[in-house]
């Protein structure tokens, strides 16, 4: 249909040159599709570089310990993306002989990937004709064809996908994908949209009736969670520093930190030496403590927002694993306390 060749043609003159175009790997395409969720590709290039150059096969990302897998991928955040795709490797080495399923029901069984990536990886490795919905996909879609579905409700993402599978060229998936990504991406973009060289323009719904701004529709936000982490920094005389691993499910979970304290509020210096987890940390021993900020940091994620503090300590024992200060920077830790040490180790 015309629309579709209209999108083929402008993505053939403003195709972006990003190294897993260069061919159809899938274990390349898998790679940037992981990396790249939910970050810039600015931000994420570098990392999909870094991990192309550590592993460049499937085989040796699976054999690589955790640990090194989550330093590597340290400050792209949300790192159960991390862990999913180490364990992802395994699977795919110790069950599929190091070759990616070729099917989409058998990518979607992979651990992490979810549609949208079993749609890229299928629609561009195999030709499967699978339809990307991504945030640009949600937003190009629902401006030029007026569609106000929110899209962060229950069935979003059926009606858009079947939208996308009704333009799609049958003959070359991998390729539409790519464009429909790459418009909204670099063309029908969240705000200060070019209306004006978009060649779809006089088409658009949402232009037409002045309403860009308007979509895509989206639910209201739900509540942020606030929390407040106390850090301790724990010196020991011998220059070793205490350091966990943090096992719960969660936020950051197998990141190493220092020894922490979350309270229900700031605490100040009394309130804090009153909460358990300090003095299981601290046991009998005499100590100094020092707030290194008095003014907490402020960390978002997705639904929490988090206000940290980090305390000096010295003293002549604590209760927990050590490690030679020197070698802090080898531990996977999550962005806040790697900026930290970046500061003062």
């Amino acid at each position: 249909m015309q629309w579709t060749r209209e999108l083929m043609r402008w993505y053939s003159l403003h195709k972006r040159n990003f190294p897993w175009r260069e061919d159809k790997n899938p274990y390349k395409i898998w790679l940037s599709e992981i990396i790249m969720q939910q970050t810039r590709v600015a931000q994420g290039l570098p990392y999909y570089q870094a991990f192309v150059d550590r592993y460049p096969r499937v085989e040796d990302l699976a054999a690589a310990p955790e640990d090194e897998v989550l330093k590597l991928w340290q400050g792209l955040g949300y790192y159960s993306r991390a862990r999913n795709l180490h364990a992802t490797a395994k699977h795919i080495v110790q069950e599929y002989n190091g070759v990616f399923p070729d099917t989409f029901k058998g990518l979607l069984s992979l651990k992490g990937v979810g549609d949208y990536t079993a749609s890229a990886i299928g629609s561009i490795s195999y030709n499967l004709p699978e339809a990307v919905v991504d945030g640009n996909v949600y937003r190009f879609l629902s401006r030029y064809f007026g569609m106000d579905t929110p899209i962060d409700s229950s069935g979003a993402h059926k009606i858009f996908k079947a939208k996308a599978t009704e333009l799609m060229d049958k003959k070359r998936p991998g390729d539409f994908n790519q464009a429909l990504m790459e418009f909204g991406a670099l063309q029908c973009t969240p705000k200060a949209t070019d209306c004006q060289t978009c060649p779809f323009s006089s088409q658009c719904v949402a232009h037409q009736q002045a309403k860009v701004e308007q979509f895509p529709v989206k639910l209201k936000k739900g509540k942020v969670k606030d929390r407040y982490f106390n850090f301790l920094v724990c010196t020991t005389p011998n220059d070793a520093l205490l350091l966990e691993k943090r096992e719960e499910k969660g936020i950051w979970q197998n990141l190493w930190q220092f020894p922490l304290v979350e309270g229900t509020s700031l605490l100040d210096s009394n309130q804090l030496k009153k909460e358990a987890a300090f003095q299981n940390t601290v046991g009998e021993t005499s100590y100094t403590l020092t707030l290194v900020n008095k003014k907490p940091i402020k960390h978002l994620l997705s639904h929490q927002r988090l206000w940290i503090r980090f305390w000096q300590l010295e003293g002549a024992y604590f209760q927990g694993n050590s490690i030679p200060k020197k070698d802090i920077h080898a531990y996977a830790v999550p962005v806040p306390l790697a900026q930290y040490i970046k500061g003062h180790f």
